[in-house]
C-alpha cells in the first residue's frame, strides 16, 4: 500500500499558522515581484478567486471580500515543510519527499498492524496538525497514481474528510470514475486534450484502456500509468524524482536595475541559488548560462546571452562567479534599464562519475560548500554568502506584504502574551 500526504493550499495555510487572527479568513500569496496569485486558501477558492492572475487586475475584488494579502515568504514555506516531513515520516519506515507539500509512504509489511487504513490517515492528518497546524490530506492506494488519485478524492470529492482510501475494485472504479483525466498524475493539459479527443474524459476511461495501443499512439509514460491505474505497480522512487538536467535561476526585478554592481549582486545570488541545487542533487555542471534584459515592452529593447564552458565540471559557487566576472563588461550596457537577469546550469554529469582532467584541475572546494550548506540550513538562508552577493540590495524583488519570518531569525519570532 502507497499513500500520498500533501498539505492543502499549503502558501496560504502557511501563512495562517502564526497568525490565528487570519486563520479562518480568505487568504491569497502573491508571486514574486508580488506578480500574480498563486495560492488560495479554501475560504478564498469559495469566493471565485481566480489563481495566477495578476494581482492589480483583482486588487478590487480582493477589497470587497476582505482577502487578506501576503507576499511569498519561501523561508518560513521551507521551514514548515520541513517540520511537516519529518512528522509524517513517523508513520512508514520508507518516506519519499516529493515536493515542499507532498510526500509518499511506501507501506510493507504494515497490512497485519494497521487495521484501518481510513483511522491510520486521520491519525497522520492530527499529528501535522497538533505539530505544525497544517491541514493535509492522505490517499492511500496499491499503486502510487491510485494513492494520488485517492489524494484527490479526499480534498475534492463532495462529502471529503480528507482522508480517501482506495483498497476494492469498487472503491478503485469510484474514484477513477469521478477523477477528470486532467486530474491523474503526469497527464498534462496537451495530453488531456489529445485524450478527450479520443473520447476519454475520466480516468476509469483511461484505465480501460489497451495499455500497449496507448504506448504506440502516445508513449511508454503513458502505458505505465494505464497500469498503475489498474493496480499494478510499475514506478520506483528512481522513476519519481529524476535528476533535472538543467537548473536554472532567474528573476524580474523590484525595480528596473541600471547600474553594474546591482545587476552584479542580482547575478552571483542567481549563482548561489544555482550551485546550491546542483549540490543538491549531486551533480556539477559543464556550462552555465549568463543571461540579462530590459523590458520587452520599453523601447530600445536590450538582451545579452552567454555561454560560459567550465574547463571541469562545477558545482562550487564560486567557480559561477568568477565565470560571470570573466564576461560582465560584455554583458553589462550602462543606459539600460534592467528588468530581468538568470543563471543557468546546463549539460550536467554525477559528480561521483566525474571524469578528471590531466591539464585542468578542479577549483571546487566540496567541504566549504558543504559547510556552507550546513550553516544556512542551520541557520536560515543567506547567513553566509559571498561578498559579490552583497553589494547592492537594490535589485531585490518587491514584497510589500511579506510576512515575518516566525521560524528562521531572532528578530521574529512569535511573542506570546499571557494575561
Amino acid at each position: 500500500m502507497y499513500a500520498l500526504v500533501d498539505a492543502t493550499s499549503f502558501y496560504a495555510s502557511a501563512e495562517k499558522v502564526f497568525d490565528p487572527s487570519i486563520r479562518n479568513k480568505p487568504v491569497v500569496v502573491l508571486s514574486n515581484n508580488d506578480g500574480c496569485i498563486v495560492a488560495a486558501s479554501p475560504e478564498a477558492k469559495r469566493l471565485n478567486i481566480p489563481k495566477f492572475q495578476p494581482y492589480f487586475k483583482l486588487k478590487s475584488i480582493l477589497a470587497e471580500h476582505n482577502v487578506i494579502i501576503r507576499s511569498s515568504n519561501y523561508e518560513l514555506y521551507a521551514d514548515l515543510s520541513d517540520k511537516m516531513m519529518k512528522v509524517i515520516n513517523q508513520f512508514s519506515d520508507n518516506h519519499h519527499i516529493y515536493s515542499i507539500d507532498e510526500s509518499f509512504l511506501k507501506f510493507d509489511g504494515f497490512c497485519n498492524v494497521v487495521t484501518s487504513w481510513e483511522q491510520y490517515g486521520h491519525m497522520i492528518r492530527r499529528s501535522v496538525w497538533r505539530s505544525t497546524k497544517l491541514p493535509v490530506g492522505v490517499g492511500f492506494g496499491p499503486t502510487p497514481t491510485l494513492a494520488k488519485a485517492a489524494n484527490h478524492a479526499a480534498k475534492k470529492f463532495s462529502g471529503a474528510t480528507g482522508v480517501s482510501v482506495i483498497d476494492s475494485e469498487s472503491s478503485r472504479k469510484h474514484v477513477l470514475r469521478n477523477l477528470d483525466v486532467s486530474h491523474v498524475w503526469g497527464v498534462g493539459k496537451r495530453l488531456t486534450k489529445k485524450l478527450n479527443q479520443s473520447g476519454i474524459y475520466t480516468a476509469l476511461d483511461l484505465a480501460n484502456q489497451n495499455p500497449r495501443l496507448m504506448r504506440q499512439q502516445f508513449s511508454v509514460v503513458l502505458e505505465r500509468t494505464i497500469s498503475e491505474l489498474n493496480g499494478k505497480t510499475c514506478l520506483s522512487w528512481h522513476d519519481i524524482t529524476q535528476r533535472k538536467k538543467e537548473i536554472y535561476s532567474t528573476r524580474s526585478f523590484g525595480e528596473r536595475v541600471t547600474d553594474a554592481s546591482s545587476l552584479k549582486a542580482a547575478l552571483a545570488t542567481h549563482c548561489a541559488i544555482v550551485s546550491k541545487k546542483l549540490r543538491k542533487q549531486n551533480s556539477l555542471a559543464k556550462n552555465i548560462v549568463i543571461f540579462a534584459h530590459s523590458s520587452p515592452f520599453e523601447a530600445h529593447y536590450y538582451k545579452r546571452s552567454f555561454i560560459q564552458k567550465l574547463a571541469v565540471p562545477s558545482s562550487d559557487v564560486r567557480v559561477f562567479n568568477n565565470a560571470v566576472s570573466d564576461i560582465f563588461h560584455q554583458l553589462f550596457k550602462p543606459g539600460v534599464r534592467y528588468y530581468k537577469a538568470g543563471i543557468g546550469a546546463i549539460e550536467l554529469e554525477d559528480d561521483t562519475f566525474l571524469q578528471a582532467d590531466l591539464f585542468n584541475h578542479s577549483l571546487d572546494n566540496p567541504a566549504l560548500m558543504q559547510c556552507l550548506d550546513e550553516i544556512n540550513t542551520r541557520y536560515g538562508q543567506h547567513t553566509t554568502r559571498t561578498a559579490a552577493e552583497l553589494k547592492s540590495s537594490a535589485w531585490r524583488m518587491r514584497r510589500d506584504f511579506l510576512s515575518p519570518y516566525y521560524t528562521t531569525r531572532w528578530s521574529d519570532i512569535p511573542l506570546i502574551k499571557c494575561q
